[in-house]
């Protein structure tokens, strides 16, 4: 997030990072707050500024302060606002198919993460929004088909709306469900984990599933001797390819698939 100062004191930009745990506290002199509030506060009680990593201190008394007990936020003067894509919050159609437009292998939870193409979408965001589009966050950005594209989109939409209603991203579905051993709130699959693009993700193993690239071999197959070999090719980096990468058996007397 961005503040602009009066433009008397040289129209000065306050960049806030807020990072993963950090927060806005907004205290009146008399001590009356707003509080950007997250999961981790647990008890914390108004004028409990231990964690207030910079404080801005206006004329009448009251403050801004960026609460961070983890120290991942940062802040800058003057930021590269210019080099932000478009706000996720109010990006168009068009400005999000072009955003997933490069063709790359690249996952497309790190493209919708990527600031300068779309600016907005945090770690958590991510995770919500790709579930609710029932899309694996390793999945290729060159994968997505048309209307799953146009899901992506109503989802971090939806997703945006929720938080903003119901008070933060901490409020989203799929956050209680971000650990092991838990269930996915829809369709109470077991919650799969992994690191994608270097970030901690959680998706539904049942219905986030990645989409391979299927090459039909024919081999002798069974009794009856007809069938294909399918190898399923992974679409991700050669570092993920253990993730995916089967071998499946279709039999013509056998019409399902079998993997092994």
């Amino acid at each position: 997030m961005w503040c602009e100062t009066d433009p008397s004191l040289g129209a000065v930009t306050l960049g806030i990072h807020l990072g993963m745990s950090g927060k806005i506290v907004i205290a009146d002199a008399d001590g009356t707050e707003i509080d950007g509030g997250d999961y981790w506060e647990g008890g914390r009680q108004p004028g409990d500024y231990r964690w207030a990593r910079f404080t801005v201190t206006f004329a009448d008394g009251g403050r801004l302060m960026l609460v961070d007990p983890r120290r991942l936020g940062r802040v800058r003067l003057n930021p590269p606002v210019d080099q932000l894509g478009p706000d996720a919050q109010f990006i168009t159609p068009a400005q999000f198919r072009t955003a997933l437009a490069a063709g790359t292998t690249a996952p497309v939870k790190a493209r919708i993460m990527d600031q300068r193409r779309i600016a907005g979408i945090g770690n958590l965001l991510a995770d919500e929004i790709l579930w609710r589009a029932r899309v694996h966050p390793a999945r290729a950005v060159h994968s997505l088909t048309t209307p799953e594209q146009t899901r992506l989109l109503r989802a971090t939409r939806d997703t945006l709306r929720a938080a903003l209603r119901d008070g933060g991203v901490h409020t989203l579905t799929i956050i209680p469900h971000r650990h092991r051993g838990a269930a996915c709130p829809r369709d109470h699959a077991p919650m799969a984990t992994g690191a994608v693009d270097g970030r901690t993700s959680w998706w539904c193993s049942a219905e986030q599933l990645l989409v391979p690239v299927i090459g039909l071999v024919p081999r002798p197959c069974g009794r009856t001797g007809i069938g294909f070999e399918i190898l399923l090719v992974n679409l991700l980096p050669d570092c993920h390819k253990h993730d995916i990468s089967r071998t499946a058996r279709w039999r013509a007397a056998e019409p399902r698939w079998k993997i092994r």
